[in-house]
């Protein structure tokens, strides 16, 4: 319960309609067990009376009971559907809004199927219970408590025989509540691991075919599904466990009571209207009862997805620390510099050395400073953290002299633009890959800088739906979108992370020439790897072991650094597909 009262904030606007709808239900409910009460008048009167009419008219009421009993269930399903759909479709926004305000280490530790199954199967199962558990939890409670006075008040007797089965029965919801809630937790992580799994073969199918692993990635897909088989199984075990005991104790109860009424209207002590009453009603209550079972099955499993959505939406997100800036006067251009940086991935260890230490690196206004170094030196890291994809570890990052934690990230990531090495393309046009919601003027001029004049052969040119992740267009085609989408809007501060890696030599040499216009009037960090991108360059600066050990102008470097000379010559690790830890 404590866990499930977490949702009472989502479920609060629509506390009216799930209120009515569960007193109608009750209502509903109750009315059903009227039904009893009709046929021991009917018994005891009409029927015994020989009373034709008596009991066309007993059969009246039973018909417009169960109608009434009917339309009330159906005016309930209907005061649910609109309300809880809402509530789903809210949670799920507001999941999906904070994840995107959760910084870049919580994707790097969170595999995107597990995400992904808390936006989507959770949820569903969360709508599920508040439609239906929650409410019949309540209704079922109100309906045997109902029908146990009706029956105590037919024969106190016989109703203690039906009361007989309860403490088992409590007792094994007790047992079966406590491992039900394992079982199920496991089941939706599990899920979540089969989600992943199907997500990367999808994205990977060409590197599955390419190397024909099509047969090993079935196989672990069926180990995983195999595994989720078994718990499901687990989950039905105790399912069937609990059924058989909530099923069976009150069936031999009423078994019971049936025989010793039968006795009692022998011996004349009771009349056969009431046990008719009394076992009508015992029947009536076995549905609420027999739905104990499921009903605390779905509510566990209701109560663990809770705890997963919260587990992603506890997650602290990106915190502003701007709050009291003020607005002074205009600053002077001072381009980007770092001051004594340092960073530690934050689920490294302590006693680990950090991957960029003491880095300082002035780069001034409208300046272009080339970034180089071996593989695992830490340039792809340097580079995300001038947007703050990454929260410094010490030292202060500043952008003509304001400090990048002193602005609201909005305000920073619309100074900075920022293109990677791999470039990311989103399932829309090509023209929205490119602009991200900048002025539509700016796309042709931003095409044209990356030599990205092959959008307009496309079938419907810039309104051209990209693929999936883009892969329906080659390597050198998304790393220029990309291109594009970083250099438009002319930003003032420009971070590119080998954005020609994948580009001909013709082709780069193209991009490089349009380039040189852009980053003119641009304070610009390129991440290079090919003499010809560090050409771009006004200066390079030589980072080793986590440390700019050398600062200079390309030539200047060739000639007095050996390490950059060696990187240089393509003899050395160019650095290539960098991994970017």
């Amino acid at each position: 319960m404590k866990t499930l009262l977490r949702l009472w904030p989502y479920v609060r606007p629509a506390r009216a309609r799930l209120f009515t709808a569960a007193f109608v239900a009750v209502l509903a409910s109750c009315t059903g067990l009227v039904i009893p009460l009709v046929l021991k008048w009917m018994v005891d009167g009409p029927v015994a009376d020989g009373d034709t009419a008596g009991v066309w008219l007993g059969a009246l009421y039973l018909l417009l009971l169960g109608f009434a009993e009917a339309l009330l269930f159906g005016l309930r399903r209907w005061l649910v559907a609109r309300p809880l759909s809402h509530v789903e479709a809210e949670m799920r926004a507001g999941l999906y809004r904070h994840l995107q305000r959760l910084p870049v280490a919580f994707h790097d530790r969170w595999a995107s199927g597990q995400l992904l199954s808390r936006a989507t199967t959770d949820l569903m199962l969360l709508r599920m219970f508040l439609a239906f558990p929650l409410t019949f939890l309540l209704v079922n409670s109100v309906t045997i408590l109902v029908g146990v006075i009706i029956m105590l008040l037919q024969d106190w007797a016989l109703g203690l025989v039906i009361l007989g089965p309860a403490i088992p029965v409590v007792v094994t919801c007790v047992i079966f509540e406590k491992r039900y809630a394992g079982v199920a937790r496991l089941a939706q992580d599990q899920v979540g691991d089969l989600t992943t799994v199907v997500e990367e073969s999808v994205l990977g199918i060409r590197i599955i075919k390419g190397f024909g692993r099509h047969r090993s990635q079935a196989r672990a897909f069926r180990e995983l599904s195999g595994t989720l088989r078994g718990t499901e199984l687990r989950k039905a075990g105790l399912l069937a466990t609990i059924w058989g005991v909530i099923v069976t104790l009150p069936e031999v109860a009423i078994g019971a009571a049936l025989v010793l009424g039968c006795v009692q209207v022998a011996d004349g002590e009771l009349s056969a209207g009431t046990l008719v009453a009394f076992l009508s009603t015992a029947l009536a209550l076995r549905w609420p009862v027999d739905s104990i079972g499921f009903l605390l099955a779905m509510s566990q499993e209701a109560a663990t997805a809770t705890e997963r959505y919260f587990e992603a939406m506890d997650e602290v997100p990106e915190q502003e620390t701007c709050s009291s800036r003020a607005a002074g006067p205009h600053r002077p251009a001072d381009g980007l510099r770092f001051h004594d940086v340092r960073f530690r991935y934050p689920d490294a260890p302590e006693d680990s050395p950090p991957v960029l230490d003491l880095i300082d690196l002035h780069i001034r206004p409208g300046e272009s400073m080339a970034l180089v170094g071996a593989t695992g030196s830490g340039k792809t890291t340097l580079t995300a953290l001038v947007p703050r994809l990454h929260e410094l570890t010490s030292g202060r990052i500043t952008l003509d002299g304001e400090d990048i934690t002193a602005m609201p990230r909005q305000e920073l990531r619309s100074r900075v633009a920022v293109a990677f090495e791999d470039p990311t393309l989103f399932s829309v046009s090509v023209g929205d890959n490119v602009l991200m919601g900048a002025d539509e003027r700016e796309l042709d001029r931003a095409l044209s800088v990356a030599q990205a004049d092959f959008v307009h052969a496309l079938p419907q040119g810039t309104d051209t739906q990209v693929g999936e992740q883009g892969l329906s267009l080659s390597g050198g085609q998304r790393q220029r979108l990309a291109l594009a989408r970083a250099v438009v809007g002319t930003p003032r501060f420009l971070v590119l992370d080998d954005p020609l890696s994948a580009l001909d030599v013709h082709t780069e040499a193209a991009v490089e020439a349009a380039l040189r216009d852009v980053l003119a009037d641009t304070t610009a960090l390129i991440v290079a790897h090919r003499p010809s991108t560090v050409q771009l360059a006004d200066r390079v600066a030589l980072l080793s072991g986590g440390r700019i050990t050398a600062v200079g102008t390309h030539h200047e470097l060739l000639r007095t650094n050996a390490e950059y000379a060696h990187l240089m010559s393509g003899s050395g690790d160019s650095g290539e597909g960098e991994d970017t830890r």
